[in-house]
């Protein structure tokens, strides 16, 4: 039988869990908030064995007892084992998302020069080299922050609903701010590409979160899009520090 691995991604906008069997994803689940409650149903309903939990917010503390009481636990840091190192600055200072889509680059293209895009609350570009070091990357303004800095800098401009359906001629006020913020973070992402290309060969490029649905159709093709990109990290993480 299956040891079943409860997967926690705690992100700025919305909380989320997978839930696996072995090495596969069996469901993913948004969780209401951060409450023992809301925790103790899915220990529950699956009966995990192992879990694990990524948080870039100041989450409920209690949870960490509970999956500790339950569960093998696990809370992702600068001090987990790892498949790759953090030559950088200030290790501890990495966000734990970005630890595990480091985790999953390196899991999947362990030969590959990897830059994997986060498409969440923040865009995170994250790059990790073929001798599997994390060597940072850059952080921007994600889809949702840009269509509501419009409407709350200025006296008159809407908030605007993400679609993929963009024009690049927009023809009135709405169009035009789809236009100029999703296809500019297209083209944002299409020049990082260009620049590493220019820097490194046997270059990967991987994109993953929620809002890759509003953008993929519109890049360049080459690029690995997985929305699941992150729970496969932790998953592999998981493993290594509760094996």
């Amino acid at each position: 039988m299956s040891i079943v691995t409860l997967c926690f991604d705690f992100g700025n906008t919305r909380l989320k869990a997978a839930v696996f069997d072995g090495n596969k994803i069996r469901t993913t689940i948004t969780l209401p908030d951060d409450s023992v409650e809301s925790v103790q149903k899915l220990i529950a309903e699956f009966r995990p064995q192992k879990s694990i939990l990524s948080s870039v917010i100041h989450h409920n503390p209690e949870i960490e007892k509970l999956l500790s009481a339950n569960t093998k636990f696990h809370l992702l840091s600068h001090l987990s084992k790892l498949a790759f190192t953090t030559p950088v600055g200030k290790p501890e200072t990495i966000g734990a998302d970005r630890l595990a889509l480091a985790a999953a680059a390196v899991h999947f293209y362990p030969s590959c020069h990897n830059l994997v895009i986060g498409m969440g609350t923040c865009i995170t570009y994250n790059f990790i080299n073929k001798y599997h070091e994390f060597l940072g990357g850059g952080i921007s303004p994600g889809l949702e922050i840009r269509l509501k800095s419009l409407n709350h800098y200025t006296a008159k401009l809407p908030v605007v609903k993400a679609d993929s359906n963009v024009p690049l001629i927009g023809y009135d006020t709405n169009t035009n701010i789809l236009s100029g913020v999703i296809l500019g973070i297209v083209y944002e992402i299409e020049g990082f590409i260009d620049e590493y290309t220019q820097k490194f060969d046997n270059f990967n490029v991987l994109l993953t979160g929620g809002d890759i649905v509003y953008l993929a159709s519109h890049l360049k093709k080459g690029i690995f899009a997985d929305s699941e990109l992150i729970f496969k990290g932790l998953y592999a993480i998981s493993e290594t520090n509760n094996p």
